[in-house]
């Protein structure tokens, strides 16, 4: 039989409802010389085994990182995932597609998002994190938004060595004419260039953290020019490098964006992957996103749920 649930009759009464005659003349606005006047040149059918072997061969034509190493990927790079991975996130507890507004039939999404929050605010040393961005880039650009909200000046500054990427994102959040830039000096932020440009309309500044040429950023040095001017500093880093590196919230930076893919994400074919975003506690009713908390039922039990919400439309 056809997988087609409609009968000769249940299509007749369709053409008539829509005031045709015919399925052919429902194609009528269509060329003839565009229709296709022989059946699809279509090879055989083939089995599932036939079809898995065929589609093994053909992938095999693909050079991937299995193979070689990629040094192409500008922040997208092969990192190792741990078997573990997969068999912990499958598990029933976690793995379900409810939406986490109703917090009763979606505690293992929510614990999970309260643990990703948990892990952003160890790595990074800031009080909150929200569960999650878009990606790296769109974080960068809401965090902009979040100063702008806050201190209420209208321009974000940026270090020429953030990710070229990350600075178009954030210019079409923005406007170009709400984006300037501190040039570098030997691949890193220039120092006296940033001074000059800081004033009392930028909102705040961001640097990257290691930039994205690889170098490291004094940190310490642009955070007192960036809180002299009364600015909010924005730091956007790598996950990763936090295991060895000085977290944000000791260099006292005010917001914390950045790429989540180096914490175990496929490479996808170039993301979208997850951005992080994380902030001082004085800070915590600007922040986009959600936020999960944990709390006690009235039984006393250890529940999450979605907090400091105006509304639960998180779907």
């Amino acid at each position: 039989m056809p997988f087609i649930p409609n009968t000769d009759k249940d299509r007749e009464e369709m053409l008539k409802a829509i005031g045709v005659s015919s399925f052919e003349e429902l194609l009528s606005p269509i060329p003839k010389n565009l229709r296709l006047k022989k059946p699809l040149d279509l090879p055989p059918s083939l089995s599932e085994f036939e079809i898995k072997k065929l589609m093994r061969e053909i992938a095999k034509k693909n050079i991937t990182t299995n193979d070689y190493i990629s040094f192409l990927g500008a922040g997208s790079y092969d990192h190792y995932i741990p078997a573990v991975v997969d068999y912990v996130v499958s598990r029933p507890e976690f793995y379900t597609a409810y939406t986490p507004y109703q917090a009763e039939v979606s505690q293992g999404t929510l614990q999970a998002l309260y643990e990703y929050q948990s892990m952003i605010c160890e790595l990074t040393n800031m009080d909150a994190s929200n569960a999650s961005m878009y990606d790296g880039a769109t974080s960068l650009a809401e965090a902009c938004l979040m100063s702008i909200s806050i201190n209420e000046r209208n321009k974000v500054i940026l270090s020429e060595a953030i990710h070229p990427y990350y600075k178009r994102v954030v210019e079409t959040y923005l406007g170009k004419e709400r984006v300037g830039y501190a040039p570098m000096k030997n691949g890193v932020t220039d120092i006296a260039a940033l001074k000059s440009v800081l004033d009392d309309k930028i909102s705040a500044f961001a640097v990257q953290q290691p930039n994205f040429f690889g170098l490291l950023e004094d940190a310490d040095e642009i955070e007192k020019l960036v809180h002299k001017n009364e600015s909010l500093y924005i730091a956007v880093v790598l996950p990763i490098s936090l295991g060895i590196l000085k977290p944000p919230g000791d260099y006292n930076a005010d917001i914390v964006v950045g790429e989540g893919q180096s914490l175990g994400l496929p490479q996808s074919f170039g993301g979208p992957y997850l951005g992080f975003f994380a902030t001082k506690r004085e800070f915590i009713r600007r922040m986009p996103g959600r936020l999960i908390g944990r709390t006690t039922d009235v039984e006393g039990k250890q529940g999450f749920v979605m907090t400091l919400q105006t509304r639960e439309q998180h779907i």
